[in-house]
């Protein structure tokens, strides 16, 4: 299991939210590359960046500083945020991105999120993020009719490889998260990278041993809950 932490960038800067609010939000550093280092130094592989700004207004607000991480080097990076026309997933993996991710979008206009599978292939993943079982979009303000269940579904049908799926309710909250909802989906068979509220060394274990491709481990590393040199070693 591939294990992902995350940087969230709002104005430049490396800030975690609560459940997705942006009243809610704490500054943990000034410098994201700097954050970066700290996880190399630790063994990290991998990286989970989303744009904020981009995410709430649709602007490119952060592209040079997450051109900095990605250009950093020794990690996969996997990026969000804001992404809604094919010219900006060219941008980010023309920088170096292994991997953009679709949020709103892809429930707002499915017919462009199979265009960009078929055009990008693994390279574009899918965020469902979900509250109460129904997918959420417009920065987790709306929540749809669209069951996530069913969405995990279509998003297979069209050949999206890989989904981020964030229980809402526990993301930011150092609480814990739903493993119940990974058992559940893990057999429609579609890499799920799992997100939002996980805090405990056993949630790691859990999720490794459900087959879950991925974990995103955000607030609980910043904290200094969960120690990212342990989760690398229990994710293996």
């Amino acid at each position: 299991m591939k294990i992902f932490p995350a940087i969230d960038i709002k104005d430049g800067k490396a800030v975690r939210l609560t459940r997705g609010d942006y009243g809610l939000m704490k500054v943990y550093s000034e410098s994201p590359e700097s954050v970066l280092e700290g996880f190399k130094a630790a063994g990290a592989d991998c990286l989970h960046v989303v744009d904020l700004d981009g995410a709430k207004d649709g602007e490119l607000s952060n592209f040079d500083t997450v051109k900095k991480l990605v250009s950093a080097g020794g990690v996969f990076v996997e990026v969000g945020g804001g992404i809604r026309d094919i010219a900006r997933i060219e941008k980010y993996l023309n920088a170096g991105a292994g991997r953009v991710i679709l949020g709103t979008v892809a429930v707002k206009n499915y017919a462009f999120t199979e265009e960009a599978v078929s055009r990008f292939g693994a390279a574009v993943a899918v965020g469902v993020d979900a509250s109460g079982g129904y997918v959420a979009v417009n920065g987790w303000k709306e929540v749809t009719a669209v069951k996530a269940s069913e969405f995990l579904v279509r998003l297979k049908n069209s050949g999206v490889q890989t989904v981020i799926y964030t229980d809402i309710a526990r993301d930011g909250t150092l609480a814990g998260t739903n493993l119940e909802v990974y058992s559940q989906i893990n057999g429609i068979g579609i890499d799920i990278i799992a997100s939002g509220g996980i805090t405990f060394e056993r949630e790691i274990t859990a999720l490794k041993a459900m087959g879950i491709s991925g974990a995103i481990l955000g607030k609980a590393l910043y904290e200094g809950k969960l120690s990212l040199e342990r989760a690398l070693t229990l994710a293996k």
